[in-house]
């Protein structure tokens, strides 16, 4: 069995293009046809999305146990209040994060794959974030239960400020780096 190189014309002089705006890639890596790269994205995306979707179906599923506990209706206002922005965000990250399933069952075929993967991103950002507000909320419920007073304030601000540094700022430090490492 021979293996015979395909020329692209229509390929990316940079090679493959993870996102838009990536100045390159390996130079040992094939460069892509648009069309390979937008399956090539969806196709990431839809991984990505299985594992979003997994994390927050769980928390969503504890949270609207929740309320059906008998300790539930001891709690004050302010966690009545935090419970119901922890539910409203998590359901609310459920549908940004599973809305990219729909969006493909409803288009599959139309011949929109760029369109989809640009909206299936854009869903999956809303979602990830709200699924960090959901997280959040949920550590503020709990830990002001268990550690009642400023305490419960300030870990959740730590672990807010570690969500924000790890799923925002860390990527776009990482880009930042490498759009400067490819401009002479």
């Amino acid at each position: 069995m021979t293996t015979k190189s395909i020329a692209r014309p229509e390929a990316s002089t940079y090679g493959c293009c993870a996102c838009e705006g990536h100045p390159g890639a390996a130079a040992d890596e094939a460069p892509e046809t648009p069309r390979e790269r937008v399956n090539r994205r969806w196709n990431e995306i839809m991984q990505e999305t299985r594992v979003a979707q997994t994390g927050v179906q769980i928390l969503f599923g504890f949270l609207l146990s929740v309320a059906f506990t008998p300790l539930f209706h001891d709690l004050g206002t302010f966690d009545h209040a935090v419970y119901v922005t922890t539910v409203v965000s998590g359901a609310t990250a459920t549908a940004c994060l599973i809305a990219p399933v729909s969006i493909h069952r409803f288009l599959s075929g139309q011949r929109m794959k760029d369109e989809m993967v640009e909206v299936a991103h854009r869903l999956m950002m809303c979602g990830m974030l709200l699924m960090a507000v959901t997280i959040g909320c949920t550590l503020l419920l709990i830990l002001h239960v268990v550690v009642p007073g400023l305490l419960a304030k300030l870990l959740v601000g730590g672990v807010m400020v570690w969500f924000a540094l790890s799923w925002y700022v860390l990527p776009l430090w990482l880009r930042r780096r490498s759009a400067r490492r490819a401009t002479p």
